[in-house]
């Protein structure tokens, strides 16, 4: 293997060697066999350009309603410029746009209608809730180097997600913590989806989730499975969010809300299964040891734990957990992505006996991770 591994590496050191050279370049954008793989790599490389770009012309479709206003049916261009308020000639510019990134398209009979991507959105709340919160994003990734060299001052993330920051985090008020918990909010049901098509909650009795935020995540799983009983843990704040929400479900009677920080207090016991639902990701090595270890306590024998977030190494989305996910939680202050045999291991270290990687539907959105105690 070391000898195949060796062979590999000087194979791909001598392409990307020819790929570097201007005149191999020139020669495999003109010969037939070369050519469309020449022509390829010099679209991916201009994407990677022009990306941002690209998200401008969504934001500005998001904002505008446009994919809603399509769900019906085609329009023409002159109405969707009228409701827009834009001049005949900017809708036209933002529909050819969009309708090359095939968020839109024009009908047979010249009105705009819907592409796939735009279809996609329809009635995707926490699709659109994202494309809206990434003008933080691309505010604190305005100068990347400033970032990675730590100059780039208070970050705008940073600001977003106070409990990321060192400091007492269960004095943080409803103030602090509501733009942020509306966010994961809206966007919850996508990653709920996907934990309840990779996960059976049947054999459990009582499930903890620990950072569940206004509680989106445990009324989807105790809508589907009515015996479970809830708690929630989070910050006070947030926590009292999720107890309104419950009640309001008409799931108070099964539900209790803890308030406090899982990094200076002990999680609440009688859970046999616990859930860390985009959680860990968040945290550097120290903090997300010390709370594998308080759900370790907090399970006793017998107990489940899992973890649900975008991993490091799927297969296919790499770049989502090293590009966006790793500059993001810089901005962010701490935390990245990991992979299953990271994680793994510090559920090892935390006295969890067994873990597996429990196969979702869509993995480049979420991965899961299910670990039990001896």
């Amino acid at each position: 293997m070391p000898l195949l591994r060796s062979a590999i590496d000087r194979f791909l050191s001598w392409r990307d060697g020819r790929i570097a050279d201007p005149r191999f370049r020139a020669w495999a954008a003109r010969f037939p066999l070369t050519r469309p793989k020449a022509r390829a790599e010099a679209r991916a490389l201009f994407d990677l350009c022009a990306g941002f770009v690209y998200s401008q012309v969504l934001l500005a479709c998001v904002r505008l309603d446009l994919f809603e206003a399509l769900a019906r049916g085609p329009l023409p261009q002159s109405t969707l410029a009228a409701r827009s308020r834009l001049s005949p000639e900017a809708m036209q510019r933002l529909v050819d746009a969009a309708a090359s990134l095939r968020l839109l398209r024009r009908d047979g009979a010249g009105g705009v209608a819907l592409g796939p991507l735009g279809a996609a959105m329809v009635g995707n709340a926490g699709l659109a809730a994202m494309v809206e919160h990434h003008a933080l994003v691309y505010r604190d990734l305005a100068d990347p180097l400033a970032l990675l060299r730590g100059e780039h001052g208070q970050a705008a993330l940073a600001g977003y997600w106070p409990y990321a920051a060192d400091g007492p985090h269960a004095a943080l008020g409803d103030a602090d913590v509501a733009p942020y918990t509306a966010l994961m909010a809206a966007t919850q049901p996508l990653v709920s989806a996907e934990v309840l098509g990779a996960y059976d909650f049947s054999r459990h009795r009582t499930l903890l989730d620990v950072g569940g935020g206004d509680g989106s995540f445990l009324e989807a799983i105790g809508r589907a499975n009515p015996r479970l009983s809830l708690m929630l843990f989070d910050l006070p704040p947030v926590a009292e969010r999720g107890r309104q929400r419950l009640e309001a479900a008409g799931m108070g009677g099964r539900f209790r809300a803890f308030g406090g920080s899982f990094l200076e207090d002990n999680l609440p016991r009688g859970a046999d299964i616990v859930s860390l639902v985009r959680v860990i990701h968040d945290h550097d090595e120290a903090r997300v040891a010390r709370l594998l270890r308080a759900a370790r306590e907090a399970l006793g024998p017998g107990g489940t734990l899992l973890i649900a977030e975008p991993l490091a190494d799927t297969p296919g989305a790499e770049p989502i957990g090293a590009a966006y996910f790793g500059f993001y939680l810089l901005a962010m202050g701490r935390g990245r992505a990991r992979s299953v045999e990271e994680i793994s291991r510090l559920l090892r270290d935390a006295g969890f006996a067994r873990t597996r990687r429990a196969p979702t539907r869509t993995p480049l959105l979420t991965g899961l991770i299910v670990a039990e105690t001896a």
